[in-house]
């Protein structure tokens, strides 16, 4: 497989500097959406990178090191589970992804985007259906956001122990949901995702 196939695709089109977005916790029941945007250098393959999904834990721990180091540029960022409630999943998705791109040191003149829909971003932009496992630098953006968002699950669960967060990181799980039927909501509960449960 040419993992390099679109970005390469995109600088014959004449692009100095293409960057993968994706983003981690679309899903969960609480806590933030993560995004990441990564530029490669050209040509730039990491060893061993692979949508995230099917990485185990410690194998993305140790490539979240590897890209932070070794890419051109990256930015990680964060839409709010306040902001999730107030615009809904996909536009503070969106968000998400715009903040990661507009936080790269080298400006991008193009983004490589994981899935079907386009963000608003101030460069061109391309979606790529399961991009995490045809592009490096997709593949890469989503190793760094569900790296980031598990880590901030796991201080979450320190915070917030009874919800057990270590254990599902904010997915619906069994156990999730009972743990808010015993406890009800927290600060990091998207309460748009919660609305049976509830009763509004």
């Amino acid at each position: 497989m040419d993992w390099l196939l679109y970005e390469n695709d995109m600088y014959s089109r004449g692009f100095k500097a293409v960057c993968g977005v994706d983003e981690a916790g679309r899903g969960p029941l609480a806590g933030p959406v993560c995004a990441a945007a990564v530029i490669l250098k050209k040509g730039q393959i990491i060893e061993g990178v692979n949508d995230s999904k099917k990485l185990s834990e410690k194998k993305r721990e140790a490539l979240y090191d590897k890209i932070i180091n070794e890419a051109q540029a990256y930015s990680i960022a964060y839409a709010s589970e306040r902001e999730i409630d107030e615009l809904n999943i996909l536009q503070a998705t969106f968000l998400a992804m715009k903040r990661a791109v507009e936080g790269l040191t080298v400006k991008p003149d193009c983004a490589l985007v994981d899935g079907n829909q386009k963000p608003p971003l101030e460069c061109s932009a391309f979606t790529i259906v399961k991009g995490d496992s045809l592009s490096a630098s997709i593949a890469a953006a989503s190793v760094l956001a569900k790296v980031t968002r598990d880590r901030y699950m796991l201080e979450m669960a320190d915070k917030y122990p009874q919800y057990h967060f270590e254990k599902h990181k904010g997915y619906g799980t069994a156990l999730h949901y009972e743990m808010i039927k015993e406890y009800g909501v927290c600060d990091i509960h998207r309460r748009s995702f919660l609305k049976k449960v509830l009763g509004k």
